[in-house]
């Protein structure tokens, strides 16, 4: 990971935090659990040493809780969702971590038979399986759609060597507010930096942030290389396409910039 510091700030208004938590300092991302998401997504997160799950928010069938997009290894252009069937038992309120899998068992069975048919030809599969095998059986476990999307993202980031750590925002103290909470959470965390998805980036009030000394940076990727459908494809897909050790380099070359970024954000700060 890319080194981390330590800094004062002005405090927040949130309420104590909980105890337990990391120590001050390093990188924050706060995102919903994520059906084996996006390469975006999932490096962003890479990059945070602290991982939010908004766990208690509301469930939203057109965003990637449920779903990925996966793309066939010898044709980029052919793609299909792979689903989690889910039920809202409290309709279209219904919160995140309450949403529930329709016959697990099924859709285990479906899921481990599609990525199999998907991905089985990849050099990298054997590895990769049994890996997975934990995820699938969270399916039928937990029956919870929000469990299962959790853990597909925590076990990419744990196949490319990951060490940070994961919170949920239920457990932690925050206020109302699209930015407010964000502060708040990102505060529990001791965080000096908050990576923000380049859609956070059309609403969050930066000031909020700057008062608790806390920089803000854009996570933006190239649009070129294994960038190219990042935004709407499966990391599965450059996972088992490149390997391992070959995505951590894009990775790891996508975060040196982000640290660039950073560094010339508080020279700026301070002069």
């Amino acid at each position: 990971m890319l080194p981390t510091g330590h800094s004062s700030r002005t405090a927040s208004t949130a309420v104590s935090s909980p105890p337990d938590l990391p120590p001050p300092g390093g990188r924050c991302a706060i995102h919903q659990p994520n059906f084996f998401p996006r390469l975006t997504t999932l490096a962003k997160l890479f990059a945070a040493d602290y991982w939010i799950v908004l766990d208690d928010v509301q469930f939203a069938r057109r965003d990637y809780q449920h779903r990925a997009r996966l793309a066939a290894l010898n044709d980029p252009a052919r793609r299909q969702w792979l689903t989690v069937p889910t039920r809202l038992a409290d309709g279209r309120s219904t919160i995140i971590r309450d949403a529930e899998i329709v016959d697990p068992a099924r859709a285990r069975r479906r899921i481990r038979r599609t990525l199999q048919h998907c991905y089985g030809a990849s050099p990298h599969w054997p590895a990769l399986e049994p890996a997975l095998a934990p995820v699938l059986d969270l399916i039928v476990t937990t029956g919870r759609t929000a469990a299962v999307a959790e853990a597909s993202t925590r076990t990419l980031l744990e196949v490319l060597g990951w060490s940070g750590r994961i919170l949920r925002s239920s457990s932690l103290p925050s206020r109302p507010g699209r930015t407010e909470r964000l502060v708040d959470l990102a505060v529990a965390t001791g965080a000096t930096t908050y990576l923000c998805g380049t859609g956070g980036m059309k609403y969050l009030k930066t000031g909020l942030f700057d008062a608790c000394g806390i920089t803000v940076i854009p996570f933006r990727h190239s649009r070129a290389g294994v960038w190219v459908a990042g935004q709407e494809v499966s990391a599965l897909t450059p996972l088992l396409h490149l390997g391992p050790q070959r995505l951590i380099a894009e990775f790891r070359d996508l975060e040196a910039s982000q640290l660039g970024l950073v560094t010339n954000q508080r020279l700026r700060r301070s002069h």
